[in-house]
């Protein structure tokens, strides 16, 4: 592992925000009450990402400090990191590679690690935000029928455009043959999907998540991949991290990656240029473009 790829420990992190102004902080960072006693002098928390799970918004707001996030740029390349985990686990790509590494490639066989084709499966899509709405471009283009249940049902204009169809969660479930997820994590997602779940999904169903790991019960998804109920998962994001259930790993129909929706090259770019953007706004004054909290823009720390 290079050095620029070892997070700090706690310690060490808080040590070196004791006299910062600015944070910029990763979605794995945990910037809670303890966290703020250790940054006295923090007026702004620049988080990189759309999700903001890993701030304690409230207390970060009852401090007068602002916070902000990077809408919309994350977008496509956390789409493409669904649609790769999709095809991933639907060819076997994983398991592919390791049987040719492995020395047991004998020769071509029309069986041989047979896959599922995409045109004219169904794929649910459970939260039709940005990102959703991304991958439900890209599956159209595989000929795949898209389905999507949201919160909020959106119009018929943007169902029309986006080339899908709203069912209600349960029936989502029911007629899926792959699912992705893509919700923001709160109270009301976090396990969302469990035992429950999982065996209301149609026999041989594939779950992907690039959301956020707590929105799945991890147990519960091992156990119905176990039993053969689901087919197969690909995960970017798990409930403990950098911990997956350990029954994940010796499991050759889930394909696993460390957090990495957003990590290309034109997603970084993007990232990085919007929270420029919000920390200089803040700096010469101005309220930054994506603040979280507009309420303590007016009693923010000086």
């Amino acid at each position: 592992m290079h050095g620029k790829d070892v997070k700090p420990s706690p310690a060490g992190y808080r040590r070196a925000v004791r006299g910062a102004d600015v944070l910029i902080s990763m979605v794995g960072d945990e910037i809670d009450a303890g966290f703020l006693d250790a940054a006295p002098r923090l007026k702004l928390v620049a988080n990189c990402g759309v999700g903001f799970n890993n701030l304690d918004l409230g207390e970060i707001t009852r401090r007068g400090i602002l916070a902000t996030n990077t809408p919309g740029v994350v977008t496509e390349p956390t789409a493409e990191c669904a649609m790769s985990l999709l095809l991933a686990v639907s060819r076997r790509v994983a398991e592919a590679d390791s049987y040719i590494r492995t020395g047991r490639w004998k020769g071509w066989t029309p069986t041989l690690l047979e896959g599922r084709g995409l045109n004219g499966r169904v794929l649910g899509i459970i939260g039709l935000g940005r990102i959703g709405c991304a991958v439900a471009r890209m599956a159209n283009a595989f000929g795949m029928k898209v389905r999507y249940w949201s919160r909020n049902r959106k119009s018929p204009e943007v169902e029309k455009q986006t080339g899908v169809s709203y069912r209600s969660f349960g029936r989502l479930l029911r007629e899926s043959d792959f699912l992705s997820v893509h919700l923001a994590l709160n109270d009301e997602t976090r396990h969302l999907i469990g035992a429950a779940e999982f065996a209301r999904m149609k026999e041989g169903a594939v779950l992907i998540n690039t959301a956020r790991g707590p929105i799945l019960d991890e147990k519960a998804l091992v156990e119905a991949l176990r039993s053969g109920h689901l087919g197969g998962a690909g995960l970017d994001v798990f409930e403990q991290e950098p911990d997956p259930h350990p029954r994940l790993m010796r499991m050759k129909n889930v394909v696993m990656m460390p957090h990495l929706g957003t990590n290309t090259d034109l997603g970084r770019d993007a990232v990085s240029e919007r929270v420029e953007r919000n920390v200089k706004a803040y700096l010469l004054g101005r309220r930054p473009p994506d603040l979280l909290n507009p309420e303590a823009w007016p009693h923010r720390r000086r």
